[in-house]
């Protein structure tokens, strides 16, 4: 039977769209079949940035496959393939030449429903004017009540996210903890927290607030209110990368973040 690939490109990046045709024509050569549903194929090419590859976590998590992951953005902490490797790296895919890393993935859930998401849970007030929320947490005891602009409860890959920007350290991917980082809190003593991977958080409003939102990898905010609980925890699903052999994951910080650079 012929191999098949799935790939999901960005249409609104022109260099993406370039590199999907370059990437069409050389499976094709290859003799493997491109097409753009994750079912039936051996593996997931993902060209765009890390945006892109947010989007799609979740299909291919869920359909169970491996995702080479090209970068076309402006970082890419996640989309670590350059361009100029990644044919090489198809390749290598092809011939069984290669290395798998698993990230871990949050199941969230609220009023019954599950939600899947591969950075984040932020639990947040609902604009600017609104005033500071407290947000109670548990783990296998109770944690904190946080008074804040809202909580971010992330993976080891999301806390090079926006938990990073908020304060929060950043974790190596392979290690199986959640981070709780609070947004802009009251008391400037409370700090992000590392807690087990194995512990089911749960998030409840507490004091005079009505209502804030949620949203997990910032995707369709869902209100809440004081009535509801969330529940964070690790999937069982997982997603997997092909990892670049030129690089490991401290080269990669060094090189997204400028570590060791001149800044002026």
């Amino acid at each position: 039977m012929k191999k098949k690939v799935c790939i999901i490109y960005n249409t609104s990046k022109k260099d993406a769209v370039k590199f999907y045709e370059v990437s069409k024509e050389f499976f094709g050569n290859c003799g493997v079949e491109v097409q753009t549903e994750i079912e039936g194929s051996a593996f997931v090419v993902v060209i765009g940035g890390d945006g892109t590859l947010l989007q799609a976590s979740k299909d291919i998590a869920s359909h169970n496959k491996f995702a080479i992951a090209v970068n076309m953005g402006s970082l890419g902490f996640l989309t670590d393939i350059r361009r100029i490797e990644a044919l090489q790296v198809y390749e290598d895919v092809l011939m069984g030449n290669y290395k798998l890393e698993e990230r871990h993935m949050l199941e969230v859930e609220v009023r019954g429903e599950k939600y899947t998401g591969l950075n984040e849970v932020v639990l947040a007030k609902g604009g600017i004017l609104q005033k500071l929320i407290r947000i109670r947490a548990s783990g296998e005891h109770y944690i904190n009540t946080y008074r804040a602009d809202g909580l971010i409860i992330a993976t080891p890959t999301g806390s090079t996210g926006y938990s990073l920007s908020a304060g929060g350290p950043i974790i190596r991917s392979n290690l199986d903890v959640l981070l709780i980082t609070p947004i802009a809190p009251h008391n400037l003593s409370t700090r992000p927290i590392i807690v087990d991977g194995k512990e089911e958080i749960t998030l409840k409003l507490e004091g005079r607030n009505n209502s804030a939102y949620i949203a997990v990898d910032g995707e369709n905010p869902i209100e809440v209110t004081k009535e509801d609980s969330i529940k964070v925890r690790y999937s069982d699903k997982k997603l997997k990368l092909v990892l670049p052999k030129s690089r490991n994951y401290y080269s990669v910080l060094r090189e997204k973040l400028k570590w060791g650079d001149k800044i002026c």
